[in-house]
């Protein structure tokens, strides 16, 4: 017997048989040199998380210079796979629980009292209708409603976005994958990287550095932060995993890619961008008084695709023994696998 190749991914050098046409053993040849085109395949399970790192200090209207940390910027907790960063803001402050005219934009415009019905209130409301018809300014009236008073201004976010800085923070992309089918576990920390790989990585010069700055994420999806910081965003960071496990062949990399992922024309959109809304209470004078913010920012959402594929051990004896009548046993012996062809 002859030992024509071992398996998984090894380089093969067929065995000649003598007693087949010279056609035949060119076949058998070819058939062992195509090994690798009978792959089976696994798709990945994963999962993600991430840390930001960064510190700002803007001027906010009415407040004075603020120091934003990770706690401030980093705004309310995200699906899984997700992280947010606060880019603009816009404040209402000193706000008590009393009675306020409505926003015109908001409520109706009255006349007389008739035309405002207490107890009433809808989606758009900032609070509760108490029935009465009062000046919101010199030529509006508006109906008066029990709420946190001043009701939030409306107007656009301030140009250029008050947390234009937040272009310079970072995040750690921690990536942990698994390809249940060959029992195999990888993540985008390999193992060489250790505390002092991670301090000085640089995107610009080792693209597999897990370290990234907000600004080259978003330039990378072909948009200009500070445009976008402005009424915020959805930035998709695609990591694919396009992995080949046979034996001389073997690699499991990591790959990134960045796309937005929102329509970004505010003419087409109805409610462009991304924001949500937080206060921050106090008590002034032993009354409770509040801050609106109004945040907007950018989502990064991390989506994670990939593959695996390795050669069955057995496959390709078993492809030469029906196609050339030549019989196999197999061997096992730790991770290799012998295939053993009787001529």
């Amino acid at each position: 017997s002859s030992i024509l190749w071992q398996e998984p991914g090894s380089f093969l050098q067929p065995a000649l048989r003598p007693e087949l046409l010279p056609s035949q053993n060119i076949g058998l040849g070819r058939e062992i040199c195509q090994f690798n085109s009978y792959q089976e395949f696994d798709l990945v399970v994963s999962s993600v998380t991430t840390k930001l790192k960064g510190v700002a200090q803007t001027n906010l209207p009415g407040i004075g210079d603020v120091v934003w940390d990770v706690l401030d910027f980093s705004g309310l907790p995200q699906d899984k796979n997700s992280f947010f960063v606060v880019t603009n803001v816009i404040i209402t402050k000193n706000q008590m629980k009393g009675k306020c005219p409505e926003v015109p934009s908001k409520g109706r415009l009255c006349r007389t009292d008739k035309d405002c019905e207490k107890g009433a209130w809808d989606q758009q409301s900032h609070g509760i209708q108490t029935g009465s018809c009062v000046k919101f300014d010199v030529l509006k009236k508006t109906c008066e409603v029990s709420a946190w008073c001043p009701t939030e201004a409306t107007s656009s976010p301030p140009r250029p976005a008050l947390l234009a800085a937040a272009e310079n923070f970072t995040v750690l992309i921690k990536n942990n994958i698994r390809f249940p089918a060959f029992s195999f576990i990888r993540r985008n920390i390999l193992p060489q990287m250790n505390v002092a790989y991670l301090r000085s990585c640089d995107r610009g010069n080792d693209s597999l550095c897990p370290i990234f700055r907000l600004g080259d994420i978003v330039r990378g999806a072909g948009e200009t932060f500070s445009d976008m910081a402005v009424e915020g965003g959805v930035i998709g960071i695609q990591i694919k995993w396009d992995c080949n496990l046979d034996r001389f062949m073997q690699s499991c990399l990591p790959r990134y890619s960045f796309r937005r992922l929102d329509e970004k024309e505010s003419n087409r959109s109805l409610y462009p961008g991304l924001n949500y809304r937080f206060v921050k209470y106090h008590m002034v004078n032993g009354v409770e008084e509040r801050t609106l913010y109004k945040a907007f920012g950018i989502r990064f959402d991390v989506l994670v695709f990939g593959r695996v594929g390795s050669a069955p051990q057995t496959s390709s004896a078993r492809l030469l023994s029906r196609n050339y009548g030549v019989p196999f046993v197999k061997s096992n012996s730790h991770n290799l696998t012998a295939i053993f062809l009787v001529i």
